[in-house]
């Protein structure tokens, strides 16, 4: 009788639910493993973005079947309601931010390079040895983009500080660092000879992807003047991290400045 019963109670239970939770947990490792891949250089980007789009679509299906089993499970009264609830709350751990990224990206303009100074730009140096010959192609914006960039991102301008050159360069040396950039070179500026110059790479938090920053400090009348340049190395849309980044970085340089008055 136990064992007529225990077959009896397995049978009971929503397969929709058992196959949403199993789908859901595999999305984790394909998810990990495309970000883990491409940290360390063992995937190259096409193929890490496709692996990470399996993982994802893997989870919206596990969510998609965890919701048709919830519906199921209330209208037959199976076994099963836990699991669902589970794979519905992996599936939103695994595809909220995504999710986020692209509708704040969706209603913004195609742009891989930003700049605080579309009419003069900071110039990659060292980046062109270490930026992948696949990368996307570094040049300055032409006037089209230079105005979807004003016209998308109005609070992307230089920065003028009350300062002398060498220690605005130290200061956003010290932010850069902070952010643990991996930085490829420093050049400290030189007088009105040399301007300040900092080339450093910025993987995103996450998935690592990574993204060129050159940083420029020119000596003004008053100062010195901060330019920031974030591009992409692939894809064909920021999805507005290029923007962030330089407004974060802005930010925090300009906190800093006020600490020190």
């Amino acid at each position: 009788m136990l064992i007529k019963r225990t077959l009896y109670l397995e049978e009971r239970t929503s397969k929709l639910a058992i196959w949403s939770l199993r789908l859901a947990l595999f999305a984790i490792p394909v998810i990990v493993l495309a970000a883990g891949l491409y940290r360390i250089d063992l995937l190259a980007f096409q193929p890490a973005v496709a692996t990470l789009g399996l993982g994802l679509t893997l989870a919206l299906l596990g969510g998609l079947l965890a919701v048709a089993a919830c519906v199921s499970i209330w209208e037959s009264g199976w076994r099963g309601f836990g699991k669902a609830l589970s794979a519905l709350a992996i599936t939103l751990a695994l595809v909220a931010g995504p999710a986020a990224v692209l509708a704040r990206g969706w209603m913004l303009p195609p742009l891989t390079d930003l700049s605080t100074d579309p009419a003069d730009p900071p110039h990659f140096r060292a980046m062109g040895f270490a930026r992948p010959s696949g990368a996307n192609p570094v040049f300055d914006p032409d006037e089209e983009r230079a105005a979807l960039q004003r016209s998308a991102y109005p609070g992307i301008k230089p920065m003028d500080l009350d300062a002398t050159p060498e220690e605005a360069f130290n200061a956003i040396l010290a932010l850069v660092r902070q952010r643990k950039w991996r930085i490829l070179d420093a050049v400290p500026p030189r007088g009105g000879v040399r301007d300040g110059q900092i080339e450093a790479v910025a993987p995103t938090p996450l998935l690592g992807f990574r993204n060129d920053i050159v940083i420029r400090v020119r000596p003004t009348q008053k100062g010195a003047r901060v330019d920031v340049r974030s591009a992409s190395r692939y894809g064909a849309h920021d999805l507005g991290e290029n923007a962030w980044r330089i407004s974060r970085l802005m930010a925090d340089l300009s906190a800093e400045r006020r600490k020190r008055h």
